[in-house]
């Protein structure tokens, strides 16, 4: 396959979530669950779109081409990707040590335009098709990186992000002058502007309102962070005089479009609270674990989403981080009460369970209709029994198995033989 080249059939073994074409009385346990299946078959492609889908249910497994929806990435920050792997510090020391520098690049338009197109390339080379992202304060330079990210043939969302306190001066910025930036954001290509107030403590309660004001002035969604940290839990009850969670009630940011980053350090209460409002949680186990924030345990929320959470998380494959949040659920005293979240379910969460999250009907699935955007997998291990492929696919992960990767029918990165 040649990038640009544009894709009109495709055959062999079809990752499909496990209610899409599954016969009556097939896979019984498995129809109606949130899991994935693999099965023979074939799709034909009209116009960036699925337009025929065959299987063939009797035949075996072909472990050697894998065709499966592109991943969604429901978390990561563009600007951070040269910052992966500087560890040793907790997440306040590390957004001033080494974040907040790298952001400051981004007031270079042309720089933030030149690295969104190598990340766009390097996530496309992992199998992502789709994000949910921060940009920077910079408004040109946000601008400039998501024309980047649209070209390279990905979809999402992307937000300047705001703050105006707590931070250093020349990342900050007035309230009103964020406001007026961000309602000047427009999409491009199949990149569409998010709200995106930072965190809690680099946000006034004027700011907060005011995002909350133009989400819903714009029908746009909202992605901030939420209890990463015991220490930022901590700060922003000083700083507001209210705990975590009912500062973002006062605000007016909750509600079913809104996606909220890690949520540690919450109370059942508190996540039923979240539910109720249907917010998504975004948990990023690969970033949990490399910046020591705590142990998330709120696999069972719904609607949940995974999120490498580039450059906190150091993984951008999310076929790892969908192994990390399984290993995260294993940890936990949850796991032997309920073992139902095994590989199936964690394929599906970075597929179909993420466009869900995020509101994406027409994303994360093979099925007539969705978008072509799809990862050719070509794994160098034999797959014998289908019922283990799954798992063996997960935990034996090489991103040298992904031979191209297709954005809207059109093959957006390949494997140089």
């Amino acid at each position: 396959m040649r990038i640009g080249e544009q894709i009109r059939t495709l055959e062999g073994t079809l990752m499909l979530d496990a209610r899409t074409g599954a016969p009556a009385g097939a896979d019984a346990s498995l129809r109606g669950r949130e899991s994935v299946r693999l099965v023979r078959g074939a799709v034909r492609i009209e116009s960036g779109r699925i337009a025929a889908l065959e299987t063939d249910e009797g035949a075996p497994i072909d472990p050697r081409r894998i065709i499966c929806p592109g991943f969604i990435d429901a978390h990561l920050h563009i600007p951070q990707f040269d910052s992966i792997g500087r560890d040793g510090l907790t997440l306040l020391d590390w957004l001033n040590d080494v974040i907040f520098p790298a952001e400051r690049r981004w007031e270079d338009a042309a720089y933030a335009r030149a690295m969104g197109a190598r990340v766009a390339k390097r996530l496309l080379s992992h199998g992502t098709t789709g994000i949910c992202a921060y940009g920077t304060v910079h408004h040109e330079g946000t601008r400039a990186a998501m024309g980047s990210l649209a070209a390279a043939g990905l979809r999402g969302c992307v937000g300047q992000v705001l703050m105006d306190q707590q931070g250093p001066d020349d990342l900050l910025r007035p309230a009103a002058r964020l406001l007026d930036e961000a309602a000047r954001m427009e999409g491009v290509g199949r990149i569409e502007p998010v709200v995106s107030p930072r965190f809690a403590v680099s946000c006034s309660m004027e700011l907060m309102r005011g995002a909350a004001a133009l989400a819903r002035e714009r029908d746009w969604p909202i992605q901030t962070h939420l209890a990463e940290m015991l220490p930022e839990c901590e700060l922003v009850e000083r700083l507001h005089g209210m705990p975590y969670l009912d500062v973002y009630k006062h605000a007016g940011l909750l509600g079913p479009r809104t996606v909220l980053a890690h949520a540690i350090w919450l109370s059942e209460v508190d996540r039923r609270e979240l539910e109720g409002w249907r917010c998504v949680v975004a948990h990023c186990p690969t970033a949990n674990r490399f910046l020591s924030s705590g142990d998330f345990s709120g696999q069972r929320f719904r609607p949940l989403a995974l999120g490498s959470d580039v450059a906190g998380g150091p993984d951008v494959s999310m076929v790892r981080v969908a192994r990390a949040a399984r290993e995260a659920w294993l940890a936990s005293p949850q796991s032997q009460a309920a073992p139902a979240f095994g590989p199936g379910y964690w394929w599906w969460q970075i597929n179909a369970g993420n466009a869900v999250a995020l509101g994406w009907r027409d994303a994360g699935r093979i099925e007539v209709g969705a978008a072509a955007d799809l990862v050719i997998i070509e794994p160098d291990v034999e797959l014998n029994d289908p019922g283990a492929a799954l798992g063996e696919l997960m935990y034996g992960w090489d991103e040298r198995w992904v031979g191209a990767t297709i954005a809207a029918g059109v093959v957006a990165w390949a494997r140089v033989a």
